[in-house]
């Protein structure tokens, strides 16, 4: 049993840090992908502060 639960343990944390390293590099990725119409929508966003009411 303790066997079981160190590999389990070794596996979850070593293949849980890839896939949320990659999950966060494709969450960057679609962030500064560049899009005309996206951009229109993340500069109106960014602008939501500015605007007077």
């Amino acid at each position: 049993m303790p066997e079981t639960y160190l590999w389990l343990a070794s596996f979850a944390q070593t293949w849980g840090l890839v896939l949320f390293v990659i999950a966060f590099a494709l969450v960057v990725a679609y962030a500064f992908w560049p899009g005309k119409k996206r951009k229109k929508e993340i500069e109106d966003a960014a602008n939501i502060p500015l605007k007077e009411d």
